[in-house]
């Protein structure tokens, strides 16, 4: 069983594969038709001269060693089995597809790299009877009172002269009460090193998770956590994410375009299935039980006037317009970083997020319900 789309065609004369949708694949209601009772799905692969392949026990077409079906999934996780015996040789081969059903359009915003903001509430306490007394934080309050964006902040430990044992929980009730909207999750041990994943071990990876998000729940409570995070630089290896799913983590943002000079922020995934993933709105590694959500526009990336086309070209494709996970960074909102801040940052914020409400997405966290989606499971007649 392969994780994602084949890297090469299999020995059509004796291997028989599922190869779309790839193993993985998160279908939903613009990858088959929807019915009352399930998505009816087009299955296909390649199997031997003169095999006759079954899919879930029900024969399948064959035409010029190709095999296809169309199947109902009626489950959020389903597996599709493909069998065959010939020359008295029993052949199988099985992947597991996603269905999110009743999907609709929607989008998170999320913002990496914090700390900045939490140094200035940690060493001047008495300068913010509010959280929103901080500039930062009101800002988001008013995108949020704005658009109803919810709004997740990933965390760093420490910067200079500072880390999260310096943090007080006097605002800890603030926290809670606006946990509706605003969500902190673990990011990263600090900024530097850059990729400081990339060869993590597992212990690392449950070390710098644990160390963080015991002091989110300290000083802001349980209810702004999520099972929802992005690592920074969206690196790491397969077995260091199993660390983040053993603590209730099952969804990761991450950039899988592989155009770039850099092949990186596609975690651990070869570069032909970042290239497939690249191609949808998220994807399914059924080895680490993890889903993986595409980040469509990195803000601070994008000049101002280029926002509304960019986001206009990622939303022509169904496979890539249907959820909107937009980012941006801490940094370049800070005056007081003067090689990094962009003056127009809120503008850009703004400037995506007037986009996504013209263009009628619902803003929504990852970790409600299936990637946002809580709509309950078909009822089978």
């Amino acid at each position: 069983m392969m994780i994602g789309p084949p890297g090469a065609a299999p020995d059509s004369q004796t291997a028989l594969a599922i190869e779309n949708p790839p193993n993985g694949a998160v279908l939903n209601r613009h990858d088959g038709r929807e019915t009352p009772d399930g998505l009816l799905a087009q299955v296909s692969g390649s199997c031997p001269p003169g095999a006759a392949v079954s899919l879930n026990r029900q024969p399948a077409s064959i035409a010029a060693n190709r095999f296809s079906s169309e199947l109902l999934l009626t489950k959020r996780r389903n597996r599709i089995r493909a069998e065959t015996t010939i020359n008295g040789q029993r052949l199988s081969d099985e992947i597991v597809l996603l269905w999110d059903w009743q999907s609709f359009k929607r989008y998170r915003f999320s913002v990496d790299d914090n700390i900045m903001f939490l140094k200035d509430l940690g060493l001047y306490p008495h300068g913010y009877n509010s959280l929103f007394d901080h500039w930062y934080l009101a800002f988001w309050r008013r995108i949020h009172q704005q658009f109803g964006t919810k709004i997740h902040l990933n965390i760093y430990y420490q910067t200079d002269a500072f880390d999260l044992t310096q943090m007080p929980d006097k605002w800890r009730d603030e926290w809670e009460a606006n946990a509706g909207w605003l969500h902190l999750s673990f990011h990263a041990l600090a900024d530097k090193p850059d990729r400081p994943y990339r060869n993590a071990t597992y212990a690392q990876i449950a070390h710098d998770h644990d160390l963080v998000m015991g002091h989110i729940r300290r000083f802001a409570g349980n209810e702004v956590t999520s099972r929802v995070t992005t690592l920074h630089w969206a690196e790491c290896p397969k077995h260091a994410v199993r660390a983040l799913r053993d603590r209730g983590i099952d969804i990761l943002i991450g950039l899988f375009d592989m155009t770039g000079p850099l092949q990186s922020t596609g975690y651990y995934f070869d570069v032909p299935t970042c290239r497939y993933v690249n191609t949808r709105d998220y994807f399914y590694d059924p080895q680490v039980d993890m889903t993986y959500l595409c980040c469509d526009m990195v803000v601070n990336n994008v000049p101002l006037v280029q926002i509304a086309p960019a986001l206009e070209k990622q939303a022509e494709s169904p496979h890539t317009g249907e959820l909107m996970e937009l980012l941006i960074h801490e940094q370049y909102f800070r005056e007081d970083l003067p090689g990094l801040y962009q003056p127009d940052a809120q503008d850009r914020v703004r400037r995506a997020l007037e986009w996504v409400t013209q263009q009628g997405y619902q803003p929504i966290f990852w970790g409600e319900g299936f990637c946002g989606n809580q709509a309950p499971p078909p009822v089978r007649r």
